[in-house]
């Protein structure tokens, strides 16, 4: 039972991340189906990462709910918790997986009591307080996107998404970006895997809001342990056993990882989708027909065969097949009359047009003579949004010197028109097309925000993906004017 649970995470671990090209190329996926949550704990931002984390949409639905209410998070976690409840944690979450590994390796166990049980109510707290207080009020109050538990805390981001990232060599200059907040994730990060040596699941049971969520579904779920109350002699065996912090089979706390299937005495438990019944104790189910067994082998053999499919189908849809794939930043792009031009520092930066959400257009060769700052940003990156308004007071104070314009990634999960215009900023916004075009002329990145500063004579001379405050710009700028200055001396 439990060699068949490993091979159904591992087989989870590799779809939800089938995108193996964000690997070798150390860049995420950002195709429309990017959008779609899957059911576990898999960080967004992982290089590998096929779909979003329904605990990350549902801080950024929460954020955005002043202007839009998140009912397709919402539905997402209720269907994902009226099917399966805790059984994604068992059965589907690769960061469990990681967990149960990490708790393998040869170190004193602390087992279950009072304590673990007190502390198991942990995980609430942090899902009232870092998944739904923190985004909301930063959402209302200062309409900024801000993931309280993904910022703060997550250790499956931590470990997927910016180790993921940073351990790719062509992400190397990205370690300037790191900063407070990066060091003690990563200590949050150390400490998780250390405690999953001495207890059994420690982040799944104590600090996960997303276990807390779908725990609360337990008792409604679909598919999971089910106990035949008839066979049932209320012994406890199960409960004993168990390595979570349950009081029954099939509470919140439940898992339903099915290991206490082999030690119930009565074979009173089974694993069912429905009355389907998926998996049964060497004994057999009470309400098994003769040729039950037979049927549950069968569909079992046909379900590998679909799944291996499926999966065969997805890493070529995620590395062949689905056109916003393609390289679009992977080398030097060279316009129509064969001049060397890319987006690499010292460069002229190819041309480009692009019509702003305001309706008119911004040609770069338009800006030839002034100082040129490009911004590439997005309305979930509470960075981006944070830094905008310097932007603005960049071009007011300099706007006779200065083109500014900001551009959208072209994955957009709002109204980026209508947010613009709530935060009342003055610069030309736009966004990129869905297969990324401006991004790849730009050596745009995954990670925003990304500044890119010209001078007069549109050669680049700033390029970086992070954070910039007022007086950076302000360098940047006297640096873009003085380099100018300097090649019409010469």
């Amino acid at each position: 039972m439990d060699k068949k649970r490993k091979l159904i995470q591992l087989y989870c671990a590799l779809l939800y991340n089938a995108h193996v090209r964000g690997f070798i190329e150390g860049e995420i996926y950002t195709g429309n189906v990017k959008a779609v949550c899957v059911p576990g704990l898999n960080c967004y931002s992982c290089p590998g990462a096929a779909g979003a984390c329904p605990l990350g949409s549902l801080q950024n639905a929460l954020a955005s709910s002043g202007k839009r209410a998140g009912w397709y998070v919402l539905g997402i976690l209720t269907l994902m918790g009226v099917i399966l409840g805790r059984t994604v944690c068992g059965w589907l979450c690769p960061f469990g997986l990681i967990q149960e590994l990490f708790y393998k390796l040869p170190t004193p166990k602390v087992g279950k009591s009072r304590f673990t049980k007190a502390l198991s109510y942990l995980k609430y707290v942090i899902l009232v307080v870092f998944a739904v207080i923190i985004p909301l009020w930063y959402g209302l109050t200062q309409n900024i996107p801000v993931p309280g538990f993904c910022k703060y805390i997550c250790p499956a981001g931590t470990l997927e998404g910016a180790v993921g990232l940073l351990s790719n060599a062509r992400n190397a200059d990205k370690f300037s970006m790191l900063g407070l907040i990066f060091t003690r994730k990563f200590i949050i990060l150390v400490l998780v895997l250390l405690f999953c040596t001495f207890f059994y699941r420690c982040f799944c049971r104590f600090i996960c809001p997303l276990g807390a969520i779908l725990g609360l579904f337990n008792r409604y779920n679909i598919i999971g342990v089910k106990v035949d109350t008839e066979r049932c002699n209320g012994c406890g065996a199960c409960v004993r056993t168990c390595r979570m912090d349950v009081t029954r089979v099939g509470d919140h706390e439940c898992i339903n990882c099915a290991k206490c299937m082999g030690v119930c005495p009565q074979s009173a438990i089974s694993f069912k989708a429905g009355k389907v019944t998926m998996m049964a104790p060497e004994a057999g189910c009470r309400d098994d027909k003769p040729d039950s067994a037979d049927k549950r082998k069968r569909y079992g053999r046909v379900g590998k065969w679909v799944a291996l499919a499926l999966l065969c189908f997805a890493l070529l849809w995620y590395n062949v097949l689905d056109p916003s794939v393609r390289a679009t930043a992977g080398g030097d792009v060279v316009p129509d009359d064969g001049s060397a031009a890319s987006y690499e520092v010292g460069s002229v930066l190819t041309d480009f047009s692009v019509v702003c959400l305001d309706g008119s257009t911004f040609h770069l060769a338009d800006a030839r003579g002034k100082v040129v700052f490009i911004n590439l940003w997005a309305t979930y990156c509470g960075p981006c949004v944070k830094e905008l308004p310097e932007f603005c007071d960049l071009s007011e104070d300099h706007d006779d010197d200065v083109v500014v314009i900001a551009i959208h990634s072209g994955e957009t999960v709002t109204d980026v028109g209508e947010f613009v215009q709530s935060q009342g900023w003055t610069i030309p916004f736009a966004i990129d097309s869905a297969d990324g075009e401006l991004f790849g002329i730009l050596g745009g990145s995954s990670m925003l925000p990304q500044t890119i500063v010209l001078d007069r004579d549109g050669r680049v001379i700033y390029n970086q993906t992070g954070s910039v405050d007022r007086d950076k710009l302000e360098r940047l700028y006297e640096e873009a004017a003085g380099a100018s200055a300097s090649e019409s001396t010469d």
